[in-house]
């Protein structure tokens, strides 16, 4: 089967995630082209346009300030695209690393990690990442300092981004989280994956832990890890969004989904001007939609316990599950 035809048939099983793939590339095309997109200055203020309607020169209207709610929602998917990749590189690359780590050395290496893990996992979700971020994105923070002063990383405008450093420490903040749930999940695969008996002959052969965990193990969780950074995307951007809605998240006004959907803006929607926070919130929606349907189409395509005979004819249809 050509490549061609093996796509189209990929296509044909799995149409949600087609659907989901055209809302991720979305994201991307706005995200890279923003500023070819979008039609006004997202920071641009107009004393003569305020809280409009929806209309053919703001076709998601405008706010408070006259600033286009259209501009605004294109030049935010730059943000969550941000966001999204640089947290989910940096918790899949970390977890997988004490993943791999934990699951296969045991013992006091074990022990360490797990119970680390279990220390953050104790708490909710929103309030670790509220307490990372709290402490990582402080003024005088060692992480932020480092970022500033010994790395290429930099403080003002890059790639369209007014504040570039704050949206990398966000980003690291909602990586650690990642990283903590990744962890647990890949330990579990290598406990599973280190009784095979190919390891066994590995070690009796004399081959090193650290080569045994690089060319056999690591290998052997490939797809999972992928299909974790896939599933994790849409919760990074989510993530962004909630701490730019509680107000510590990308600073005003860089243009953010989350922060979008809070402050005057949510005063506004419930007094009737409902644009202002519909459209964003509908292209967060459709954005997060977009990847787990993709995600959920990868792990059938990747997993032959899900994907069936998949180009032979004989499978059955894939079975939806969860990881």
């Amino acid at each position: 089967m050509g490549a061609g035809r093996r796509a189209l048939y990929v296509a044909r099983r799995n149409p949600l995630g087609v659907i989901g793939l055209v809302c991720v590339l979305s994201l991307f095309a706005c995200g890279i082209f923003a500023g070819v997109i979008a039609p006004y200055d997202p920071y641009q203020i107009d004393g003569a346009h305020l809280r409009e309607a929806p209309s053919a020169a703001h076709p998601f209207g405008t706010d408070r300030l006259g600033r286009d709610v259209l501009s605004r929602t294109v030049h935010g998917a730059r943000i969550s695209l941000l966001v999204g990749l640089v947290s989910v590189a940096i918790g899949t690359v970390a977890g997988s690393f004490f993943g791999i780590l934990s699951g296969y050395l045991g013992k006091l290496v074990d022990s360490v990690i797990q119970r680390a893990v279990d220390v953050l996992l104790a708490f909710p979700a929103v309030v670790l990442l509220l307490a990372i971020i709290t402490v990582i994105g402080d003024e005088d923070s060692a992480v932020r300092k480092f970022l500033a002063n010994d790395t290429p990383v930099p403080t003002g405008s890059f790639l369209g981004v007014p504040v570039f450093l704050d949206i990398i420490v966000i980003a690291i903040g909602i990586g650690i989280a990642v990283a903590v749930a990744t962890t647990r999940v890949i330990r579990g695969a290598v406990l599973s994956i280190k009784e095979n008996v190919y390891i066994d002959a590995a070690r009796a052969m004399g081959a090193s832990d650290w080569r045994i965990m690089r060319r056999h193990v690591f290998p052997n969780v490939a797809a999972l890890i992928v299909v974790l950074a896939s599933v994790s995307l849409p919760a990074a951007i989510l993530a962004e969004a909630a701490i730019s809605f509680l107000g510590i998240g990308v600073p005003d006004p860089t243009p953010s989904w989350g922060a979008d959907l809070t402050g005057q803006n949510r005063d506004d929607a419930l007094r009737g001007i409902w644009w202002v926070v519909f459209f964003p919130g509908l292209a967060l929606s459709l954005v997060v939609l977009g990847f787990n349907m993709v995600g959920d189409a990868f792990r059938d395509i990747s997993d032959p316990r899900l994907r069936g005979g998949l180009g032979g004819g004989s499978g059955s249809g894939s079975s939806r599950g969860g990881l």
